[in-house]
């Protein structure tokens, strides 16, 4: 898994390495600004990383000086001035909770401006690193718009509904460091160092995780959201036992004993 592989489109480029892929929103004239097109790429670009054996751990980042400054203002006048196809596009779109379902852990890079449907696309990963002083916000209120995409359903669960309201109603910009203390982001780094800590992180989730298991934790997690204690501990249980007859139970056991890598099978095989 050391041969780089590099993809791209004009909006969403990817590349993997040593089991990470990195993807990267790439429209850095407009600070990466969400449109159909890079959303239709980026939605497709994780599926691709999904069904790839030689992916284990996925990092999102923005090209430039953003990770994503929102809608596209152009494309939201074009709505707003009654564009009926541009409305239509904006209804014909995947559900933009689909990364909670892709069965690798996705990590957000947050190198700068991260703004409303921007900050959706952040919250919708499992684990957000960003560079000190980025300015996140939800913008939607100050947009008249409402919390969209999802958001009023994975905020509260990450910051508390007070919280969630405050920032939602709004609308104003926290920056990183606050935005780690209320529990939106895992760690704020210098700039300089945000994409190579977040893959120094991701290739340790490579080299020591067990694919199969990150998927079945990850899963866990937000099934058991919305489920209850009693629901959710019988379902622990089960998938327990189940993993003592796994190959990757047996493998992690024997590699802690003999003091070295596991060699985890890719998930799926």
């Amino acid at each position: 898994m050391s041969d780089a592989v590099q993809t791209q489109s004009d909006v969403v480029q990817m590349e993997v390495q040593d089991g990470v892929a990195v993807l990267t929103l790439n429209r850095p004239d407009r600070l990466n600004a969400w449109t159909a097109e890079m959303e239709r790429a980026y939605f497709a670009t994780l599926q691709e990383c999904a069904n790839a054996p030689e992916v284990r751990v996925i990092v999102v980042t923005g090209a430039g000086r953003g990770f994503c400054a929102g809608a596209d203002m152009q494309a939201l006048q074009a709505i707003g001035e009654g564009d009926m196809e541009s409305s239509a596009e904006e209804h014909a779109r995947y559900p933009q909770t689909l990364p909670l379902s892709i069965p690798k852990p996705i990590i957000a890079a947050i190198n700068g401006a991260c703004a409303g449907i921007g900050l959706v696309q952040a919250l919708m990963c499992d684990i957000r690193f960003a560079a000190e002083g980025a300015k996140l916000t939800t913008a939607f209120a100050r947009r008249g718009l409402v919390a969209e995409h999802g958001i009023s359903w994975i905020l509260p669960r990450l910051v508390g509904p007070a919280r969630a309201l405050e920032l939602l109603l709004s609308g104003r910009v926290v920056l990183a460091e606050e935005a780690q203390a209320l529990g939106l982001l895992n760690r704020v780094l210098a700039p300089e160092t945000l994409l190579e800590g977040t893959l120094d992180y991701a290739r340790e989730l490579v080299v020591n995780c067990s694919p199969a298991s990150m998927a079945t934790i990850k899963r866990q997690v937000y099934a058991d959201l919305d489920r209850g204690l009693p629901d959710a501990l019988a379902g622990a249980d089960e998938l327990m036992f189940e993993s003592f007859t796994a190959p990757d139970f047996v493998e992690g056991v024997t590699s802690f004993l003999q003091r070295r890598d596991p060699r985890f099978a890719p998930l799926g095989a």
